[in-house]
């Protein structure tokens, strides 16, 4: 910036400062150090707010210069925060203004410069560290580790089925948790947090269990205070019961997932809240939580975009597990049975607390009351791994075989529709309960770059392969959330693979009008079926046709993703 201009422009707009400069060259004001870059004024400035005892705060007002020390690549232009690399002149021009002691031959590499500890600036800046108490924030490598229960533990309890009864997997998780909170191992370390008034989720049996957190105490008669399942508030409370606040409340999470790191302590966060204000309203604080390395449970509850009926289509979450994709620590389930949801719980106190792994485990949690069966022998490496087949259907003299999937609460769909398929159709099938296509998305993908870069070795095959091996199809595969979710396992499905899901805003209906608005439901998922079939000749588009009607389909109805 020329001399004159600031003479001009900076000093002359008052009289007073003009003088102050009158016998300055238009050079040395061009040359002349703003008060903001001087260290010595800022250091001045800094030593004179902190002395000051007048019981105000003090501001310090400092002139800078934008892209100050990067001279005609930016200094002093409004681009300077686009310049994301100086050439070889600027290099130079910078390194000689600022006495950086490298030579002209390594400039354009644009090497790091570390004076040597001898130097005044390392032992100040050694001393300055020492007295702060040594060098924060640090990632130590080793971390604490606790011992865990075993699934084994809580097999006979939890991992089983619901006895006939109705029960929804948000239920099945707070019985866990109420049981997790009393284990001997770990129950001081978990540290329940809710963005809301916890009924939502029936958790109030917990407030008397481990009370809500309060470090003044409980200072209020609670309304519901003559229930026995009150408000209760307590110094020593274990609950964070956060209010609605999101933000907060991902930030206790953080806090109590990284207390391993920065206390040496292992807490065990569980924050469950409404699924739709997870990723999608705090997923900047949750990314935040996974670069710091937090370790602990989501749980979204009230999850599917068909399964919470009747708030309103800001509640009808369709689409946090396609969030989670891009958030590589985080481990993302859409269990659908109570025994599934614990094996995944198990798994993760294991890996993240006795194992050490840094991780986030994502679990939905629904409200859809229906009968979980018992868990079936052997499954439990499918449950973690992210699919095991759940059910065969034979049918005497078959016209085909097909394969459907279903994850979440819209596992039962696919379940009647097996039945359907068998009872009107003739059709054989198996039902796969995939509980994470995520975790085998990147599983596959893993051994698809293994594969690429060791073109001479024998190929690897993902769990997802060594599964669907030998099997043709074709694949229909039904869920709770966007196509684009199971859409991810396109390329590794050996055969005709078809998804139906829930794109599109949506309505606030009863849960079986829902269901036929995305065309997720029993019926929706035959007929996809069947359609698939006509395609290779299995079934003809006639019998298409008629069964759409005998199922009582409107195919004119309006498509549910611009509806």
């Amino acid at each position: 910036m020329p001399g004159s201009y600031i003479r001009e422009h900076f000093f002359g707009k008052y009289p007073e400062l003009l003088e102050l400069v009158k016998n300055y060259s238009d050079e040395r004001l061009e040359k002349m150090r703003r008060g903001g870059h001087d260290p010595e004024k800022v250091y001045a400035a800094y030593r004179q707010a902190t002395t000051i005892n007048n019981g105000l705060p003090t501001v310090i007002l400092a002139k800078t210069v934008k892209g100050y020390g990067l001279g005609e690549a930016g200094e002093g232009r409004n681009v300077a925060h686009n310049q994301k690399k100086l050439n070889e002149e600027e290099l130079l021009e910078f390194r000689t203004r600022f006495g950086i002691p490298i030579s002209d031959a390594e400039v354009g590499k644009a090497p790091f410069y570390k004076p040597p500890e001898s130097s005044h600036e390392m032992k100040y800046l050694r001393e300055r560290r020492a007295s702060l108490g040594g060098f924060v924030p640090s990632r130590p490598i080793e971390h604490p580790t606790i011992e865990v229960p075993t699934l084994d533990d809580y097999r006979q309890k939890h991992a089983t089925g619901s006895d006939g009864k109705d029960m929804s997997t948000t239920m099945a998780f707070v019985r866990l948790l109420s049981d997790l909170v009393r284990d001997k191992k770990i129950g001081q370390n978990i540290v329940p947090i809710v963005p809301d008034e916890s009924r939502t989720f029936g958790m109030e049996g917990m407030f008397r269990q481990i009370g809500i957190y309060a470090h003044t105490g409980q200072l209020y008669e609670p309304v519901d205070s003559k229930q026995t399942l009150y408000y209760k508030e307590a110094k020593d409370g274990q609950i964070l019961e956060e209010g609605i606040t999101e933000a907060g409340s991902i930030s206790s999470f953080a806090a109590a997932g990284t207390a391993y790191s920065l206390h040496g302590i292992n807490m065990i966060p569980f924050y469950i809240y409404y699924s739709m204000f997870g990723f999608q309203r705090v997923g900047d604080s949750i990314w935040a939580a996974a670069d710091m390395r937090a370790k602990g449970f989501l749980i979204g509850g009230t999850a599917g975009r068909t399964t919470l009926n009747g708030e309103g289509l800001q509640h009808q979450d369709g689409h946090s597990l396609l969030n989670a994709i891009a958030f590589p620590t985080v481990r993302a389930y859409d269990p659908a049975f109570r025994y599934e949801l614990t094996v995944i719980v198990m798994e993760g106190l294991k890996r993240m607390y006795q194992e050490g792994e840094v991780a986030i485990y994502y679990i939905t949690a629904e409200n859809d009351n229906y009968v979980h069966p018992d868990m079936p022998e052997g499954v439990e490496e499918g449950i973690i791994k992210g699919m095991y087949r759940f059910k065969s259907q034979e049918v005497d003299g078959a016209k085909a075989r097909v394969q459907l999937f279903g994850s979440g609460a819209i596992l039962n769909s696919a379940i009647a529709a097996q039945q359907l398929l068998a009872e009107k159709y003739g059709i054989a099938s198996d039902v796969w309960s995939i509980t994470s296509y995520t975790q085998l998305r990147r599983e596959a993908a893993d051994c698809a770059r293994w594969n690429m870069l060791h073109p001479t070795a024998p190929p690897r095959k993902s769990y997802l392969e060594e599964q669907l091996a030998g099997i043709e199809g074709p694949f229909i595969a039904a869920s709770d959330y966007v196509r684009a979710l199971p859409e991810q396992l396109t390329q590794w499905i050996p055969g005709d693979y078809y998804v139906l899901g829930t794109d599109g805003m949506g309505r606030s209906e009863t849960r079986p009008a829902l269901r036929r608005h995305f065309e997720v439901d029993a019926e929706s998922i035959t007929i996809a079926t069947l359609s698939r079939l006509s395609k290779t000749g299995l079934f003809s588009a006639e019998d298409v046709a008629k069964a759409i009607d005998e199922l009582g389909f409107d195919p004119d109805k309006p498509n549910p993703y611009f509806a």
